[in-house]
C-alpha cells in the first residue's frame, strides 16, 4: 500500500470503508444503498448526490473484491503517468458516465414497459410502481473501472497479459475489445443477472471520449509497458 499513488490508494481504502460500514449500519436496521445508491431519477428516493457516492457502495464481496483487484492493478499505472489530478477527474467522469447511461437505459425500460401498469407482481406478492421503482438501485464502482480499462488499453495497447484460463499472453488492446463486446452481448441478450452492463459499457464510453479529447490536444501520449 505503502508504494501506490495518492488517490488510488486512497480510493482503496474509501472503498473499504465504505463496504464495512454498510454492514456495521445493518446491525441498526440502516440500509446505506437506500441512501447512497443510486436510484432511477423518476423514485422518490432518488438524490442527485448519487450519482457520485453509488460509486463507493458494492453489493457483495465478490462485487468489490474484483473492483478493487482492477483498481489497484490498472489505476496505479494510469495514476502514475497521468498525476494524480487528471487521474481522479478520470475517474468520477467516468463512473459519473456510468451512472447516467444506466439512468437512461431504466427511463427506456420504463417507457417501454413499465409506464403501463399501476403495480408489479413480485412471486407471490404485489407492490405499487412507486415502491418498485425505489428497487431500481445501481451500486459500485464497476463504471469507473471500466473506465480504467479501456484507459490501459489505449495508453498500453500492446502490454501483454496473461488472463486465467487463456494459456497465452493477451495483448490489451484485444483484451479490451473483448470487454467492449461481451458487456455488449450481455446487455442485450441479459436482462436479469442483476448486472448493469449498459453502466459498464457507458464508463468505457465516457473514457474513451475523454482519452481521445486529452491526445487531441496533445495533453497526454502512448506509452510502453
Amino acid at each position: 500500500m505503502n508504494n501506490l499513488p495518492p488517490i488510488t490508494k486512497n480510493l482503496l481504502i474509501i472503498n473499504a470503508l465504505c463496504f464495512l460500514g454498510m454492514f456495521a449500519a445493518q446491525k441498526y436496521g440502516i440500509d446505506l444503498t437506500e441512501f447512497l445508491g443510486l436510484h432511477f431519477f423518476l423514485a422518490s428516493q432518488f438524490n442527485p448526490i448519487q450519482i457520485i457516492t453509488y460509486m463507493f457502495m458494492h453489493a457483495n464481496f465478490e462485487h468489490i473484491f474484483f473492483n478493487m483487484f482492477a483498481l489497484w492493478m490498472f489505476g496505479r499505472t494510469l495514476e502514475s503517468v497521468w498525476g494524480s489530478k487528471r487521474y481522479l477527474i478520470y475517474y468520477l467522469l467516468c463512473g459519473i458516465g456510468a451512472g447516467v447511461i444506466q439512468e437512461i437505459v431504466q427511463f427506456v425500460q420504463y417507457e417501454a414497459v413499465l409506464s403501463n401498469y399501476q403495480a408489479i407482481a413480485l412471486g407471490s406478492s404485489t407492490i405499487p410502481m412507486s415502491e418498485y421503482l425505489n428497487m431500481m438501485t445501481t451500486v459500485g464502482a464497476s463504471g469507473a473501472i471500466y473506465g480504467i480499462l479501456i484507459g490501459f488499453g489505449m495508453l498500453f495497447p500492446n502490454a501483454e497479459m496473461f488472463i486465467i484460463p487463456i494459456p497465452f499472453p493477451v495483448k490489451a488492446k484485444y483484451f479490451v475489445v473483448g470487454y467492449v463486446v461481451l458487456e455488449l452481448f450481455l446487455g442485450i441478450f441479459t436482462s436479469s443477472d442483476g448486472v448493469a452492463h449498459f453502466a459498464h459499457l457507458g464508463g468505457m464510453l465516457v473514457g474513451f471520449i475523454l482519452i481521445k479529447y486529452w491526445k487531441n490536444k496533445g495533453q497526454i501520449g502512448q506509452y510502453n509497458l
